[in-house]
C-alpha cells in the first residue's frame, strides 16, 4: 500500500511539474528553464528516462551520419517510434522531426502490419466455378445489366450471392465505355486537317531574348513556317500566319495556347481561310504535345549547342534545322518516316555517304548517286 502511494504521490508532482515547465517554457529564461527540467527529472522513473535518453541518442546518430538534412532509413523509424511507446514524454524528447512525423510513421506502420495480417494466403473461393461463369457470361450478355440485377436473375435460379461478389467478378469482363470522345480521338480522326503553332523563347550571347514562332502539321509532322524576332507583336504573329496561308489555303483546325501574343488580328486571318482556331486549357500542355515536343527538339538537337549572336544567326540555324527535320530526319510518331515523305532509289552496290548538318551537329545518311 505504502509503495501504492509512493508512486501516485510521485505521479503527481511529475504532472505538477510538467505544468510549471509548460508554463514557463516561453516566460523564462532557458537558464531557469534547464534547472526546472533537471527537478523534475528526479521524480521520473528509470524506464522513462532510459528511453528518453536512447531516443535522443538515436537522433544524434542521424545527425552525425549526415552533414545536411538529415535522413532516417526505416530501422530509425522503427526505434523512434518503439522508443515512444516507452516514454510518456516523447514528445519533448523529439528535436529534430516533429511529434506529427512520429505519428505518421506510427500510422504507416499499422498500415503494413495490416496489410501482411490480410494477404491473400490463397483461399478458394466461397462459390463454385460455375456460378463464376455463369455471372459472367450474364455480364457479358448484358451490358446494360449492373450487378443488383444480376443479383435478382441468380435468386430467381436459387443462388444466393452478394452484390460484392458479383462486382468482383464481373469487373474483368465489362469494358469501361468513355463518356465522351477524348481530346486524343479528335486529334487522331482530324490529324491530316490540323495545325498547331507555339512560340520558343531562347537567349542570344548578351542574355537578350529571342523568340522562334512555329507552324507544325500534326498529320506530317511537317514544319509548314518558322520566323525569329526579337519583339513578337500581335501584328508580327498575324503576318505570319497570313503567308504560312497563302491564297487563302489553310487547315480546317489550328490550336494554339492563351498567349497574349495571339489577338484578334490572328484569329481574323484564321477565319479568312476557314480555320477554326482551338484553343488549349490552361496548363495543359498535352493538348498541344506535337508541337510542344517538336519545340523541344529543336532546344534539345540545335540550340542546346549552339551559342546565338544575333537574330539573323538564330534564323540560319533553324533553318538549317528545320529542313533537315522535314526532308531527312525520320519520326516515331509517322512509324519512322519522313514528313516530306523524301523517297530515293536505292541500287545494290551502291556507297553510303555522309552529309554534315548544322556544322557536324547531325548527318544525313544517302547512296552516292
Amino acid at each position: 500500500m505504502l509503495n501504492k502511494f509512493l508512486l501516485k504521490v510521485r505521479e503527481k508532482c511529475v504532472n505538477v511539474l510538467r505544468r510549471f515547465e509548460s508554463f514557463f517554457r516561453d516566460k523564462s529564461h532557458p537558464r531557469h528553464l534547464k534547472h526546472l527540467c533537471v527537478v523534475s527529472d528526479l521524480f521520473r522513473s528509470k524506464p522513462e528516462l532510459v528511453a528518453e535518453n536512447a531516443m535522443l541518442r538515436q537522433q544524434l546518430i542521424v545527425l552525425n551520419r549526415h552533414v545536411k538534412r538529415p535522413k532516417f532509413n526505416t530501422i530509425d523509424r522503427t526505434i523512434l517510434v518503439f522508443l515512444s511507446r516507452l516514454n510518456r514524454s516523447w514528445r519533448d524528447a523529439i528535436l529534430i522531426v516533429k511529434p506529427q512525423t512520429i505519428l505518421r510513421w506510427h500510422r504507416y506502420g499499422f498500415k503494413l502490419f495490416w496489410r501482411f495480417k490480410t494477404r491473400n494466403r490463397g483461399r478458394k473461393a466461397r462459390i463454385s466455378s460455375e456460378v463464376i461463369d455463369l455471372i459472367r457470361k450474364m455480364a457479358k450478355e448484358n451490358k446494360l445489366w449492373g450487378a443488383e440485377h444480376i443479383r435478382g436473375e441468380l435468386l430467381k435460379l436459387g443462388i444466393h450471392v452478394s452484390k460484392r461478389t458479383i462486382q468482383k467478378y464481373m469487373r474483368n469482363v465489362r469494358e469501361t465505355n468513355p463518356s465522351g470522345q477524348k481530346w486524343l480521338t479528335f486529334v487522331h480522326n482530324h490529324m491530316d486537317q490540323i495545325w498547331a503553332c507555339d512560340f520558343l523563347q531562347t537567349y542570344d550571347i548578351f542574355f537578350q531574348t529571342i523568340f522562334a514562332f512555329f507552324i507544325v502539321e500534326l498529320g506530317s509532322r511537317k514544319v509548314i513556317r518558322f520566323a525569329v524576332t526579337r519583339s513578337p507583336s500581335r501584328q508580327w504573329v498575324a503576318q505570319q500566319l497570313r503567308e504560312a496561308t497563302a491564297w487563302a489555303e489553310g487547315p480546317r483546325f489550328l490550336i494554339r495556347d492563351n498567349d497574349d501574343k495571339f489577338g484578334p488580328d490572328f484569329d481574323n486571318v484564321a477565319k479568312a481561310c476557314g480555320t477554326k482556331i482551338l484553343r488549349t486549357p490552361i496548363r495543359a500542355p498535352k493538348a498541344n504535345s506535337i508541337c510542344e515536343r517538336f519545340i523541344g527538339s529543336a532546344q534539345r538537337e540545335c540550340l542546346d549547342h549552339i551559342i546565338i549572336f544575333s537574330v539573323m544567326h538564330m534564323y540560319k540555324c533553324l533553318a538549317e534545322y528545320c529542313d533537315y527535320f522535314n526532308t531527312a530526319r525520320p519520326h516515331q510518331g509517322i512509324k519512322q518516316r519522313v514528313p516530306c515523305g523524301t523517297k530515293f532509289t536505292v541500287e545494290d552496290g551502291e556507297n553510303i555517304v555522309s552529309i554534315p548538318i548544322l556544322g557536324g551537329l547531325h548527318h544525313e545518311y544517302r547512296r552516292a548517286a
